[in-house]
């Protein structure tokens, strides 16, 4: 996984660009009939319902627009939120507020709506050991902010990127000439680049966990479109090998089945490629 310092640079790189795309040489409407001098105050409104997130990105937008504004948080990330909630305040520059405004509402709205199912998800899951995962189906570009709002929902991260885990899906190992070969030639070039890279291996049917456990020094296997039955099966096979974790159009309605198979971790790309936005305001006071 990437460090925390790794990941604070992707978070600074999305509010440079994010305000490179939106306000070029200025903002000319703010500009033209706001003195400079204007001193306002505005409020994050609420006109939704569920878990409120991006808050903290929200700080770290408007401070980089302007450092002497202020924050006043009421709801932290994480709060469930209702319409009419009020979660926080911002007070400074009238122009600079106006600036950062349409960043923070863009990214808190996708944000919050990706906590809200990230925790529905979770909810579902109580009662289980298992934990439910992100994936790489992010928005370009925007892969922080929601790997950051499935962490507020409850969820947890999956790899980040291509570069910290080693993950042998099913085309690595059809191109690298079977299972048992794409593990050998891994093992391999983590040797000679000296690397320290967890291993995760997908697998499309028993045969071949079977064929994945004669291998040593895997993390998890990837229970990948497996039904029920077949995964309860995986689970057995495995035992404490290694991880096991499920993956494969899972949604609200199998997630818990999948779980009760006995699986370490699920993961879901409906966190982040199938979600509505929250609806979110912000309103000068």
């Amino acid at each position: 996984m990437i460090s925390p310092a790794q990941f604070q640079k992707e978070v600074d790189l999305i509010i440079t660009n994010a305000l490179r795309e939106d306000v070029g040489d200025g903002d000319h409407s703010s500009l033209a009939c706001i003195p400079d001098s204007a001193i306002g105050k505005a409020k994050l409104l609420v006109k939704d319902e569920g878990i409120i997130a991006g808050v903290e990105f929200a700080k770290q937008v408007f401070h980089q627009v302007d450092t002497a504004m202020k924050v006043e948080v009421l709801l932290p990330d994480g709060s469930p939120v209702k319409y009419g909630d009020i979660v926080f305040y911002v007070e400074g520059s009238s122009q600079s507020i106006l600036k950062a405004e349409r960043l923070v509402l863009n990214a808190m709205q996708r944000m919050s709506a990706i906590a809200t199912k990230t925790n529905s998800f979770v909810r579902l899951l109580e009662g289980t050991p298992t934990k439910i995962l992100d994936t790489r189906k992010t928005t370009p570009g925007l892969r922080a902010l929601e790997k950051w709002a499935v962490k507020i929902g409850g969820g947890e991260n999956h790899r980040f990127a291509l570069y910290d885990m080693i993950m042998l899906k099913d085309n690595h190992i059809d191109f690298a000439g079977g299972v048992a070969k794409a593990i050998s030639q891994t093992h391999q070039y983590l040797e000679s680049t000296g690397r320290d890279l967890k291993i995760i291996v997908e697998a499309r049917s028993l045969e071949e966990i079977a064929e994945i456990l004669k291998s040593e020094g895997v993390y998890r296997i990837l229970i990948d479109n497996f039904n029920y039955e077949d995964t309860r099966k995986a689970v057995k096979m495995i035992g404490d090998a290694c991880l096991t974790e499920s993956s494969g159009n899972i949604n609200e309605k199998t997630l818990r089945g999948y779980a009760d198979c006995g699986v370490d971790y699920i993961s879901s790309g409906a966190l982040t490629h199938s979600v509505y936005n929250m609806d979110l305001s912000l309103k000068a006071v």
